[in-house]
């Protein structure tokens, strides 16, 4: 039986993206998200609050990075959830990671960061649920690290996590369960 737990953001898992922008004087400022993800081939949505120091750096640069954390940087990821850049001016310094600008976009890349997206803002405008941000990705940066011997991103090496809304935990990710667009077609034959 299915209990009724009323109008909640349950969906598990929900992605930890490092959203990296230029404020003023090309100070780097990184905040942890997880409103936001693919939503074509070579686009990202994301949903910020308006008063995000983030939202102010987008609409002023025009362009962002989004990073995947990992597990060996996740105190810093979480910290990035924690302060605000609008409030704390040097919060990426107090962090210990590094940037470097991007050479596509007008944006920092997170070094410590396994896999960076680097986006120009095609839309960005304010809705009834938020800052909404269509992000065009005009290059893909990975460490080699993380590379499978094909060249492609290994998800086991890329050691993500992902952020649970029923608890506000974090969780790595597991095992691979099953292979997509075939482990569904015994049931083709039916």
């Amino acid at each position: 039986m299915k209990k009724d737990l009323g109008v909640k953001p349950f969906l598990f898992p929900m992605p930890v993206l490092m959203i990296a922008t230029y404020g003023e004087q090309d100070t780097v400022d990184v905040m942890n998200m997880a409103w936001g993800g693919i939503c074509a081939h070579n686009m990202v949505s994301l949903n910020i609050d308006e008063d995000h120091k983030t939202s102010k750096n987008i609409k002023e640069r025009g362009a962002f990075t989004l990073s995947v954390a990992d597990i060996p940087h996740i105190e810093a990821a979480d910290f990035f959830g924690i302060a605000s850049g609008n409030n704390m001016p040097d919060k990426f310094e107090r962090s210990g990671l590094t940037a470097v600008k991007s050479e596509k976009v007008d944006a920092p890349v997170v070094q410590e960061f396994p896999l960076t997206l680097e986006c120009r803002v095609v839309e960005a405008r304010n809705e009834s649920y938020g800052f909404h941000v269509i992000g065009e990705i005009v290059g893909v940066l990975a460490d080699e690290a993380v590379l499978n011997e094909s060249g492609k991103v290994d998800p086991t090496k890329l050691q993500a996590f992902v952020f649970d809304q029923f608890q506000n935990g974090y969780y790595a990710i597991g095992d691979k369960v099953g292979q997509a667009w075939n482990t569904g077609m015994p049931l083709m034959n039916n």
